[in-house]
């Protein structure tokens, strides 16, 4: 008798799955962007929610919950119902630096979501103050070998990419470089630009376009593939530093429990989206990005080797942001 019963809640359940996955959405979606308004998690949730909006026939209201270097909102989304009315662009900070950053994290990053789909990964560029007497990456990591402790980088904060990218090249090549953080990319980029910090691992969007007028001196590209861009500019690994890569990466997840139907019929709409060609030239920033999709299995994939990876680095960077 329990074993019939047990099938038929699962019968049922699987049944109530399918009926609101045909109905749905039957009403507006929420996109929580746990990040100030112009930036790139920005960026994905209005162009895709917009897209959204028209194929799905309801408003995708972007909801930007700022705060604790995204904590806020990602939290927020965590504890919201899990009705597929509420989603969010969560990504590298909140989904797999965070765990190791905080040591009271108030939500899991793998327990209390559900992967939806894997959006953009974008790359990360070694940039100088074009006054550096440094014209390679092999070049640099000499210099800074040389004169330990002498160079300087900025960074948008204590255990952002950028920060823990460098983190990553100064163990492997044994250098010592001095971390100046700041609040946000923008004064990040204007302190190397000014010549108040020598170098700068800027998310490619962030700098090429000071690259391009001459503002910076580009080095090298994080990713393990060149980017359409800068097709001339190599990666870090081409240049000498095996196994490195440093990219940003943004993606959507919903809160743990959300019907899975539901699930499967945002990662096939959002799919859609990103095969539209003006959706990934958008996305794209000038060839700056690589547009992803996918399953929510690859996603879950990324997610769990990100928090492994990540948490080492951040162990080696010290960083405390507690």
């Amino acid at each position: 008798m329990k074993i019939r019963l047990s099938l038929f809640a699962f019968l049922f359940a699987a049944w109530c799955g399918g009926v609101l996955a045909q109905g749905y959405p039957s009403k507006p979606v929420k996109i929580v962007v746990p990040y100030p308004a112009g930036g790139y998690f920005d960026v994905v949730g209005r162009i895709v929610g917009h897209a959204l909006s028209e194929s799905l026939g309801q408003p995708m209201v972007v909801e930007n919950k700022v705060g604790a270097n995204g904590i806020v909102g990602t939290e927020f989304t965590a504890k919201a119902p899990p009705d597929g009315y509420t989603i969010m662009v969560g990504g590298i900070g909140p989904h797999a630096i965070n765990v190791s950053l905080y040591s009271k994290l108030p939500y899991d990053p793998v327990r209390d979501f559900l992967p939806i789909i894997f959006v953009a990964d974008q790359p990360l560029i070694v940039v100088v103050n074009p006054k550096v007497d440094a014209h390679s990456l092999k070049n640099l990591i000499a210099l800074a070998r040389s004169r330990p402790g002498q160079f300087s980088y900025s960074s948008p904060g204590a255990g952002s990419t950028p920060h823990l990218a460098a983190v990553m090249l100064s163990s492997i090549e044994e250098i010592k470089l001095n971390h100046v953080p700041f609040k946000g990319s923008a004064p990040a980029v204007i302190a190397v630009m000014a010549g108040v910090t020598d170098l700068l691992f800027g998310t490619a969007s962030d700098v090429l376009q000071q690259i391009k007028a001459g503002k910076l001196r580009a080095l090298a590209v994080t990713a393990t593939t060149r980017i359409p861009a800068l097709p001339n500019l190599p990666t870090v690994a081409e240049l000498g530093v095996p196994n490195y890569e440093a990219t940003a990466w943004f993606a959507f997840f919903a809160p743990a429990g959300t019907p899975l139907d539901i699930v499967a019929k945002l990662n096939a709409e959002i799919g859609k989206v990103l095969d539209m060609p003006d959706v990934r030239e958008k996305l794209s920033a000038q060839g700056t990005t690589q547009i992803i999709g996918g399953t929510p299995e690859r996603l879950a994939g990324q997610v769990k080797s990100e928090i492994a990876k990540w948490a080492k680095i951040v162990k080696e960077s010290g960083a405390n942001v507690e």
